[in-house]
């Protein structure tokens, strides 16, 4: 007779050689996982993801990186996941354990041929700091990476040796997700900045609103904007469906969304972490959707 212990071991052993697991919150939404690099959408088709909101058995993530996925800004590279191992455990509650291995960075080619010259990457990070810094730059800036689209620029992200990695655990009770970031394996000399995503399709999530009452639709929303309110969550254009998230020590709150056909469709609430932070923790609230199981 196979004992709990065992049987719980064989479930998790499972899951782990699984692609990809899907944990159901209500018969209308769901959230997928993936230990590989899918879904495959636009350009960050290489990157790994967090978890991924599922309504009625659509993704709808997008260009975004799901909940939970971190980014590591070095003093001389900027670091994404291209490679992770899955786990999932269940009890009252579903744990998913997803280990993000920092081995991507960003580069830009036109064709075939690849801007590598550090003076080209130093601009080009100048432009995104302008871009995230001044909102009045933001519609130009749009414009203009509209335009190197259309002349083929594009972004890739170059496999390199890993900075280290970074656990997280996603425990999943009713409709309410706690994130537990671990980044204790990142060297303090390699912590300039932090940010953890939390990002879905713009082209579903349409709709935002916070604590204060702030409530923005579309392109009223921006992108990289600072969140004050307790609380700020984003739903689809009829408010039916939508996840909430709050302030979290330690952090910066800011809320975005970028839509561009061909190039960008992401909408989220994203954390600034402390840099000194070796553990970061928050909530996330699945908001909507039809009877629960």
């Amino acid at each position: 007779m196979v004992s709990v212990a065992e049987s719980a071991l064989s479930r998790e052993h499972k899951l782990l050689n699984s692609e990809k697991h899907t944990i159901p919150i209500s018969r209308s939404v769901s959230l997928d996982v993936y230990s590989s690099t899918k879904p495959h959408n636009l350009k960050i088709a290489t990157l790994q993801k967090g978890l991924i909101y599922v309504s009625n058995g659509m993704e709808k993530v997008g260009e975004g990186a799901g909940f939970g996925f971190p980014v590591l800004v070095c003093p001389k590279e900027t670091y994404f996941s291209g490679s992770a191992t899955v786990s999932l455990s269940e009890s009252s509650k579903s744990i998913v354990r997803k280990e993000f291995v920092m081995d991507r960075t960003a580069r830009n080619k036109v064709g075939n041929m690849r801007l590598e010259n550090q003076r080209t990457r130093a601009l080009i990070r100048y432009l995104c700091n302008l871009y995230q810094e001044n909102s009045n730059f933001r519609f130009p800036f749009l414009k203009l990476t509209e335009f190197a689209v259309s002349v083929g620029l594009e972004a890739t992200f170059k496999k390199i040796v890993p900075v280290g990695r970074v656990f997280v655990t996603y425990e999943i009770l009713g409709n309410i997700v706690d994130v537990k970031v671990d980044l204790s394996q990142i060297g303090t000399e390699n912590r300039k900045r932090i940010f953890v995503l939390n990002e879905q399709s713009a082209s579903f999530f349409r709709k935002y609103h916070d604590s204060k009452g702030t409530a923005l639709f579309d392109g009223q929303i921006g992108a990289w904007d600072n969140v004050e309110a307790e609380w700020a969550c984003f739903t689809d254009a009829q408010g039916q469906v939508g996840f909430r998230l709050w302030q979290a020590k330690d952090a910066v709150f800011r809320r975005g969304r970028e839509t561009m056909r061909d190039c960008l469709d992401w909408a989220g609430l994203d954390y600034e972490v402390n840099p000194d932070s070796e553990k970061f923790e928050y909530r996330i609230e699945l908001l909507g959707g039809k009877s629960s199981w």
